[in-house]
């Protein structure tokens, strides 16, 4: 077979055996860079769709990306035995995936280079890793496509991930003492992102550290004069100390300062898109600028209170300004929308989004504090010595603010709020920017923004009477805005008349009501919209979650998804809704709680109930696909089949559940709480059991207990038996896994009592394995022992040979703990035979773990690591990443005790690794194996 050599660190190009492959027209060369861009990852027609045309494709759009991957085949796999076989190109996930690797892709190898950088021990050793990664890179991203595309998001990310890259080789090469290694390769990352002020502070230390301090200085005049024109800004603290080092003789050699660690976790980056048609504040935005310090390092947090009306562009003006400043920031970025005056009434608890900003910054779910206070306190010892912009959106009051603050010098703190938030400005010395209404040439220019120059201008005394009835409001004229640019040949004059007639209800744009102000301009909106878009818009009212995937948006309207992408698309062009990322659509709450008004006032009580019933059904059905397939081996639940015009996302593998559940968990967990307030008791526990495996796996303990607590609440009131004792079952689990035993095995008991009633062996078997379980969490293996061997009988007596495996294998965990190695192989034995007949590779992966602990205790240290590496091996292809890094964690272990240190630790930071970056439970688990180690290391070393 020809080699093969795929680039998109660069230009799009493709070589077989040393000769350039001919990619075709420029669609094909934009598909294959998609395709790059992920490459080793199912990506979707629609993914494709999108980067291609934007929000208004052609119909012909979907057989357009076949063709082009048809002509991209041919190129690819000239023989055609092989292209039928898809061998670069496959089909994958609704879409189609690049089979390439490390040694065919210049991304994978670029990770692969950073991966083994990371873990190399051996400081010169890890600086070549670094420059050989960076090397990789031939200019921008995608480099030969066209520039609208390659500014999307799949490939700004890769940017990010490479200007991440050079500051991280650059701390290398500073600590190792081996500049030279990395500076050009520094040097170009920073030319091709000149406003990143980490990223030239180091690059300038660089130049320094290989005699080359004039260069350094003119690098910071560069930075300086760049800053000034595109900011208005001084350099930051970061680049005047580079500056200041360079200058003072007698500093310390810049290749002898350590480095500073750098995070496991990535760069936190959650702002919002920015937006394109910002326009006027020119005012408002220099106060924001001004507060931001000069050369000095800040004496304390920076806090800037944006307050206004509804309407009036906190929050465009907030996001605008912190894209502005945010390479000064260079630990990244936290955002949270507090939902303060949420239509629904749902202000968001300080103590939620205390949770989210830990679980962004890597701690893992499990380690998150119950209370307010210690979860504050973790919050801002996470937050101290980084320098992070913190953009606090839609607050309520100063009370639900103030525990989100940092609490050390370095970091911007931005707030959006209606209120003034007079006590965050007395008490916490944060400066008020208050937003009023647009003056009329700045109401003016967003017109000619957004419409053009000639539009504008055709019609003076038209646009002076629309920007006079909007009275200024910043949303109301983007409204007005959107409807002209919907329809293009609509003479402005109609637009005032039609302002005109609703003068009695926009007069009230004068009086500050900010309800009835938007409301009135919604309204006219909204009749502006065709039949099927408007019922969809009241429709999405019903949704609880924060934003809409299409095909929930489809099962609302009882269509399919390829008839309502049109519809979601007619509510963008007109304001009333945002993509804010591809094929998710969120309402600003004003417009949420007008659709809510609407579908209650508007829409027939039977369509009602039927969109929500189709609501429900997708996603609970959705998410039982989800977890069957987190799970295979679990048994399913009974589900009623969904009714005419439900579409239940097509999630077709592992990664795509996790994926979905992920992004649909605050959703999932609100539709649990509405169906137990409204007293639909099968559809609640139902839920709630979808919910068990994702939330077990992520660590939301607490999440998991209330739900299960919720389903019991449930099950007693549909008085069925066997749904009781599923429910007191799933319960007992629940409470283990939070550090519960004795009242887990109240509920196991409560469990078995009904299925003893109920005749049913094999869950009688389930409920001994988790008692057994609830024993083993407090280091009772005599229990555990006990207890499974109960099961394996239950289990033999029904013929339930998976249970059996699972019993078996445990019964040869137990007595390997209990000090009986030789009893628990031939067990284990048993069990690995049955989990490969069955074909479950999950617990074939659990018995070959077991088999490792067994060979380890009995000294056989190469068999143990052959059976544990297997085990890691399996656990990774079914994604159960918390098992994967276990293994590897008792994997170390063996090596450790078999005298290799080396080994062990580079097996145990990669389990680190593994638990840090995927949120998985006990890191701490391996933090102290590395120390003991390196502390062993520095003994050994004097």
């Amino acid at each position: 077979m020809a080699n093969m050599w795929f680039t998109v660190l660069g230009p799009v190009r493709v070589w077989r055996s040393d000769a350039e492959v001919d990619l075709g027209a420029p669609q094909q060369r934009s598909v294959l860079a998609v395709l790059l861009a992920r490459a080793g990852q199912p990506v979707g027609l629609t993914e494709i769709v999108d980067v291609l045309w934007g929000e208004d494709p052609p119909a012909s759009a979907v057989n357009a990306v076949h063709r082009s991957v048809g002509m991209l085949r041919r190129a690819l796999e000239p023989d055609l035995a092989t292209r039928s076989a898809g061998r670069w190109l496959t089909r994958a996930g609704g879409g189609y995936r690049l089979d390439g690797d490390a040694d065919t892709v210049d991304l994978l190898r670029f990770r692969r280079l950073l991966t083994q950088a990371r873990a190399d021990g051996d400081a010169g050793s890890r600086v070549a890793l670094f420059g050989q990664a960076l090397d990789l890179w031939q200019g921008p991203v995608a480099g030969t496509v066209a520039a609208e595309i390659r500014g999307l998001p799949v490939f700004a990310a890769l940017d990010r991930e490479y200007e991440a890259t050079a500051r991280e080789a650059a701390d290398a090469a500073l600590a190792a003492g081996a500049p030279a290694v990395v500076l050009r390769a520094v040097e170009a990352a920073a030319d091709r992102a000149p406003l990143d002020e980490a990223l030239q502070a180091r690059l300038m230390l660089l130049l320094a550290a290989t005699g080359q301090q004039a260069a350094a200085l003119r690098r910071y005049d560069t930075v300086r004069a760049r800053l000034r024109d595109d900011l208005g800004l001084d350099p930051g603290a970061e680049v005047a100390a580079a500056r200041d080092r360079v200058l003072r003789p007698t500093a310390p050699d810049p290749s002898a300062v350590p480095a500073p660690t750098v995070p496991v976790t990535p760069r936190v980056a959650q702002l919002p898109l920015d937006p394109a048609t910002f326009t006027g504040r020119r005012a408002e935005l220099a106060a924001a600028l001004a507060l931001l310090p000069g050369d000095a390092s800040p004496a304390s947090v920076v806090i800037g209170s944006i307050s206004g009306m509804a309407g009036i562009g906190k929050t465009t003006l907030a996001v605008h300004w912190a894209h502005r400043v945010a390479g000064r920031y260079p630990d990244g970025q936290l955002y949270v929308d507090l939902h303060g005056f949420s239509p629904t009434g749902q202000v968001m608890d300080p103590s939620e989004a205390l949770a989210r900003f830990l679980e962004a910054l890597g701690v893992q779910p499990h380690r998150i504090p119950a209370s307010l206070d210690a979860r504050a306190a973790l919050y801002r010892s996470e937050l101290a010595g980084r320098r992070m912009l913190v953009l606090l959106d839609n607050a309520r009051d100063t009370a639900q603010v103030r525990p989100l603050l940092p609490g050390t010098a370095g970091c911007l703190v931005l707030v959006t709020s209606r209120d003034r938030l007079a006590g965050l400005i007395a008490s916490d010395g944060a400066t008020p920017i208050p937003l009023g209404l647009f003056p009329p040439d700045e109401g003016r220019q967003l017109l000619v923004h957004r419409l053009g120059a000639a539009r504008v201008a055709a019609d003076p005394r038209a646009v002076d009477e629309i920007v006079g009835r909007c009275a200024g409001l910043p949303l109301a004229l983007a409204i007005v805005a959107a409807r002209a640019a919907t329809d293009p040949h609509l003479p402005m004059g109609v637009l005032a008349a039609e302002l005109r007639d609703e003068s009695g209800r926009l007069d009230t744009l004068t009086t500050g009501d900010p309800d009835s102000d938007v409301r009135t301009v919604f309204s006219w909106s909204y009749r502006a919209l065709n039949a099927d878009a408007a019922r969809l818009f009241r429709l999405l009212g019903l949704h609880p979650g924060a934003d809409v995937p299409v095909l929930a948006a489809a099962s609302l309207a009882g269509l399919a998804p390829g008839r309502v992408r049109p519809q979601l698309g007619e509510l963008v062009r007109t304001g009333l809704v945002t993509e804010h990322t591809p094929a998710r659509f969120a309402f600003h709450d004003l417009v949420r709680a007008y659709a809510a008004d609407l579908v209650h006032t508007v829409e027939p009580d039977a369509e009602r109930g039927a969109a929500g019933a189709r609501l429900v059904e997708h996603y609970l059905h959705t998410a039982h696909r989800a977890a069957l397939l987190l799970a295979p081996g679990r048994e399913p639940i009974v589900l009623t089949a969904p009714g005419p015009g439900t579409t239940v996302e097509p999630l077709a593998d592992q990664d795509r559940a996790l994926s979905w559940l992920t992004a649909e968990y605050r959703a999932l967990q609100a539709f649990v709480a509405r169906l137990a307030a409204a007293g639909a008791d099968e559809l609640t526990w139902q839920l709630a059991w979808t919910l068990d495996t994702f939330q077990r796996r992520q660590g939301h303990v607490h999440d998991l207990v209330a739900n299960r607590r919720t389903a019991l609440a449930a099950a007693r009131r549909l008085a069925d038996p066997a749904v009781l004792a599923d429910a007191h079952r799933d319960l007992g689990h629940a409470l283990t896994g939070a550090g519960c035993p004795e009242e887990a095995r109240t509920h196991f008991a409560a469990a078995l009592d009904g299925y003893v009633a109920l005749g049913d062996l094999a869950c009688q078997a389930h409920v001994e394995r988790g008692i057994g379980y609830s024993y083993q969490v407090g280091g009772r293996y005599d229990r555990l022992l006990l207890h499974c061997q109960r099961a394996e009988k239950l289990y033999r007596a029904a013929g339930h040979r998976l249970g059996l495996a699972k019993a078996l294998n445990e019964i040869g965990f137990a007595y390997t703990r209990l000090g009986q190695p030789r009893l628990g192989e031939p067990r284990c034995e048993q069990a690995l035979a049955l989990f490969r007949e069955l074909g479950d590779r999950h617990g074939e992966a659990a018995c070959l773990d077991s088999l490792g602990a067994i060979h380890h205790g009995l000294h056989d240290h190469p068999q143990a690591v052959r059976h544990y590496r297997r085990a890691v091996e399996l656990y990774a292809r079914e994604g159960d990443s918390c098992q994967e890094a276990a293994s590897l964690i008792r994997l170390g272990d063996v090596h450790h005790d078999a005298g290799d240190a080396d080994a062990a630790g580079l097996v145990w930071r990669v389990a680190l690794r593994i638990l840090q970056g995927l949120q998985s439970p006990q890191p701490e688990l391996v933090q102290p194996r590395l120390d003991q180690l390196a502390g062993g290391l520095s003994a050994g070393s004097r």
